[in-house]
């Protein structure tokens, strides 16, 4: 149903893929086999997250024993924005195109073979590239990297381009800027440009290696600049005209003290392309789900449905991306469990279950969805084909467990449209239907449910009771907005109430309340109703909770009757209904008390901590969520 995409442009993502590995190949590089998506020997990260990631040892010193000029292809998968899944460029699973020069060439050999196989291999018009480059900084005597930007520029004058350069610097001072005629260089701060395995050059570990980065940019000229991501549009801008296809890590330097660097003898080359993202600009289409490797699971989608893409894309963005990443995992041996990766795996299948009912799909479809995605990849990942059988019956197996449930939940669900619903009744829904909370907090927030506002208190006690009961190891780790109990999790929580009361004081809006939020120990997530923040107000904000963590208010909390709590002002993220007490937390003391707000905890004992390690509060992204509603998403680094 409708026309296969990927296969009628110049080149597929497979050939892409193929073409990537020859070309490196031919410029001396061993190519070797991906890593598995569970990496054995980290246990600091559940997945394989970044092409680099398996070759850390190697980048760190260790000798590669395939020699110092390494390429792959690496599967990766990043869970922590499952949520944000829906839009035409983000997928929780996808490939690396990546090459390593370990100490042997640097910049002028790597920029060459970039353009090379960007502009000659591949076909991209050069026209439509822009690239980035670290605009330094002299606080630590780290130079701009004008080495880079000269190099670029030779290459596009070579095709008759006059690429002019421009300093941007951060992600704000680019939508105030914007792009002039002719300008194809652009220098941002180390926000963008700069690697290491923890931020920009203040926040790098001591001892690490790290270095400026050069990224690659595809413009989609027929994309109309969408001001709400800011008054002007830059390479770096969110609204879609450009995208990032590849970034080249120059890690030339060492960490050996706070504030002071060293230069490496022996620099590295760290580079990483997206598969799916080069594929979208071959396609000129930035819709990454209209590529050969994701397409014909829409077509499937579309066949077995009845619907058309374009009027549930959301729906098929989901399942499609969800399915493939599930195969993966189950290639990888991973199973459906309710511990760490099968976790993970468990919840993305029952999301795209879940969606399968929008498109009015309610008999088990697994069967005939997931040898389709098999089949995309039989050819070039040979253990796909080795456990097709055995991945087709994972799948398969937790659907029929999980769908005969999923109905039963949906109905039990209406029960709370008018009445909300409670921790307890969430327990249920977890307990009795096999429903992840997070799954029935975005179905609430989905159908208007009202949830009440100590729910996470209601269903933590549920928790606690079933395994007193049971005795057994802990079951549902994630547990609401809040994924965990431990130091950063208390510090993202308390930074929420922080955030709610600056958006109230910055905007002039006592009436902003919080309409949702998650929580994982890598950002905060916070919905609230309001219109558009301007760049203005967002920095505002940012100050106004560093301000507060820098005082380094107390955190306290008290139980309060429920009438006594909100006639002293005490605000509540979840609508109305509560029980006969409620716990308040306050921030701040005596006439200093900057939030009161019902909340079951846990948090902080004082803002201070959240500052630890020279971290500072920083917003992300701010985003439309629903009508008349924004999100901001933020984290501590």
């Amino acid at each position: 149903m409708g026309l296969f995409y990927g296969i009628i442009t110049l080149m597929n993502a497979q050939k892409i893929r193929s073409k990537y590995l020859e070309f490196y190949k031919k410029q001396g590089h061993a190519v070797v086999e991906r890593a598995p998506l569970i990496l054995t020997n980290d246990p600091t990260t559940l997945f394989t997250g970044a092409g680099m990631q398996p070759m850390i040892p190697y980048l760190l010193g260790e000798v590669h024993p395939e020699g110092k000029r390494i390429a792959d292809s690496q599967t990766c998968l990043r869970a922590q924005d499952i949520d944000d899944i829906g839009d035409n460029r983000h997928t929780t699973f996808f490939e690396m195109l990546g090459n390593w020069s370990l100490g042997d060439y640097f910049k002028e050999e790597q920029i060459g073979w970039m353009w090379t196989f960007l502009t000659e291999e591949i076909g991209l018009d050069p026209q439509r590239l822009y690239v980035t480059c670290f605009i330094g900084a002299p606080e630590y005597n780290i130079d701009k990297d004008v080495e880079a930007a000269k190099l670029w520029q030779k290459k596009f004058a070579e095709k008759g381009i006059d690429a002019k350069m421009a300093d941007i610097g951060s992600e704000e001072q680019g939508a105030a800027r914007g792009v002039n005629p002719g300008e194809r260089i652009f220098f941002y701060d180390g926000s963008k440009n700069w690697w290491s395995r923890n931020g920009g050059p203040e926040t790098t570990p001591v001892g690490d290696p790290c270095g400026p980065d050069s990224e690659m940019f595809y413009e989609f000229d027929f994309i109309e600049h969408d001001p709400k991501f800011g008054e002007n549009c830059h390479p770096n801008c969110d609204c879609g005209r450009f995208m990032e296809i590849g970034n080249n890590v120059f890690m030339a330097y060492k960490k050996v003290a706070e504030g002071k660097f060293e230069s490496l003898d022996k620099p590295n080359i760290d580079h990483g392309s997206g598969l799916e993202r080069i594929a979208a600009a071959v396609n000129n289409d930035p819709d990454v789900f209209k590529i050969s490797l994701l397409w014909p699971i829409i077509e499937k989608l579309q066949d077995l449905s009845g619907k058309d893409y374009a009027s549930h894309t959301e729906s098929m963005r989901v399942i499609a991306d969800h399915l493939r990443a599930a195969t993966f995992m189950a290639v990888d041996g991973c199973v459906p469990s309710n511990k760490e990766q099968g976790y993970v795996m468990r919840r993305l299948l029952r999301r795209a279950i879940r969606y399968s009912f929008d498109l009015g799909i309610e008999q088990n479809f697994l069967q005939e969805v997931v040898p389709a995605i098999a089949d995309l990849y039989e050819a070039d990942f040979p253990e796909v084909k080795n456990n097709r059988d055995n991945i087709i019956a994972v799948l398969v197996k937790e659907e029929k467990a999980f769908r005969q449930t999923l109905r039963k939940g949906l109905r039990q669900m209406q029960r709370y449209i008018d009445d909300g619903l409670t921790g307890e009744e969430l327990f249920t829904l977890y307990d009795t239907f096999g429903f992840p909370v997070e799954l029935s907090t975005e179905e609430a927030y989905k159908q208007g449910i009202k949830l009440s506002d100590n729910w996470r208190d209601e269903f933590t006690a549920k928790m606690n009771e079933q395994r007193q009961r049971s005795k057994t190891a802990r079951k549902g780790q994630f547990s609401g907005g809040l994924e965990g109990h431990d130091s950063i999790h208390l510090k993202y929580h308390t930074a929420t109430h922080l955030l709610g009361a600056a958006l109230r004081k910055v905007l002039n809006a006592p009436d902003l309340q919080q309409h949702g939020s998650n929580i994982t120990a890598d950002r905060l997530r916070f919905d609230f109703n309001h219109d558009k923040l301007t760049p203005e107000e967002k920095q505002a904000v940012e100050d106004q909770v560093n301000a507060w963590i820098d005082e380094d208010l107390p955190v306290s909390f008290a139980v309060y009757p429920t009438s006594e709590a909100l006639n002293m002002g005490a605000i509540g993220a979840f609508g109305e209904r509560y029980g006969d007490e409620v716990k308040v937390y306050s921030i701040g003391k005596d006439d200093n008390v900057v939030s009161f707000e019902v909340c079951g905890g846990p948090h902080v004992e004082h803002t201070g901590v959240l500052s630890e390690d020279g971290k500072r509060f920083k917003i992300t992204k701010e985003e439309s969520s629903s009508a008349g509603i924004r999100r901001i998403k933020a984290v501590l680094r």
